[in-house]
């Protein structure tokens, strides 16, 4: 039995649909539905029925999920036994979006040269649902905004970089002052329902300021660009580049270290993948050190 089939399965049973399942594996949802019809055959019974645009399992389905999600993370810890003293196996690696373009590039790239044996898997999703599945053990690790409650003793945190909240706007709006500009102008919230979004809403809550909402996104490209085109302003954290292009925007800093977003890694202590966590670990650290370093040199730039 084909191990990518059953994994497959999991993606299915995870995100609902067929569809949804195929953009996460970068595949067709042919393809997909393939994988789920030999799967079937295999087995000898129906794992998935349909439901208009959706899926769920059937009950024969519902009963394998548990076992299928225990055999495949077997199957990945054998690929991590020390029988050398190469760091190889399989790590999932889940990841939030602002990341995965400007900062974990340069991990996987260090990660690869150092460790040829290491093969990651990348989740992209919002912190809250990756953090629940360093949890469950659906990821072995997952690289998110800091979440806002401690910790369990079951889980390990490692913060990568701090980004200072920002206030975002046209460049062509006079003004700097933070406060006049969010009372005054429309706002385009970031999602308060994100780890993120929290930040900016404790800052406006301490500040006292009720700002005029006009939209909420929890997308923070699509955030920028909706201030290039003067449909208002933002508080966004400062996230690494590459940022979208030819903006013309205004960062104008808050001033409040207290609502700093941190961005970092959180593993389970007990995950038999530990020697790949540790890897990855010590690759970041170096890689963190260029988004700083980028970071600082964007905003000298901005204000020569």
């Amino acid at each position: 039995m084909d191990t990518r089939f059953l994994e497959t399965f999991l993606v299915v049973v995870d995100t609902g649909s067929i569809a949804a399942a195929a953009r996460r594996l970068n595949i067709t949802s042919a393809a997909v539905a393939q994988r789920m019809r030999t799967l079937e055959d295999e087995i000898g019974f129906p794992l998935l029925m349909r439901s208009g645009r959706t899926v769920r399992t059937t009950e024969a389905g519902a009963a394998i999920v548990g076992r299928v999600r225990e055999f495949l993370s077997q199957i990945r810890d054998l690929k991590t036994l020390p029988s050398t003293k190469a760091v190889s196996g399989e790590l999932l690696l889940g990841a939030i979006s602002t990341t995965i373009t400007g900062f974990l590039p340069q991990v996987l790239s260090q990660l690869a040269e150092k460790h040829t044996g290491v093969e990651v898997y990348v989740v992209p999703g919002p912190s809250a649902i990756l953090y629940q599945q360093v949890l469950t053990g659906e990821l072995d690790a997952a690289i998110i905004t800091r979440p806002p409650f401690d910790l369990p003793k079951t889980c390990e945190w490692k913060t990568f970089y701090r980004e200072k909240l920002v206030l975002l706007k046209p460049t062509s709006l006079r003004g700097n002052d933070v406060k006049t500009l969010l009372t005054n102008q429309p706002f385009i919230r970031y999602d308060a329902r994100s780890w993120g979004g929290l930040i900016v809403d404790n800052y406006l809550r301490k500040m006292s300021i009720q700002p005029k909402d006009r939209f909420e996104l929890d997308a923070l490209d699509a955030i920028a660009v909706l201030v290039d085109r003067g449909l208002g302003v933002a508080l966004v954290p400062d996230w690494p580049q590459p940022w979208p292009a030819d903006l013309s925007l205004t960062r104008i800093p808050v001033g409040d270290s207290a609502f700093d977003r941190h961005v970092g890694l959180v593993w389970a202590r007990a995950t038999p993948r530990l020697r790949l966590v540790h890897a990855v670990l010590d690759v970041a650290a170096a890689s963190a050190t260029r988004v700083l370093r980028g970071k600082k040199n964007r905003r000298e730039n901005a204000d020569s």
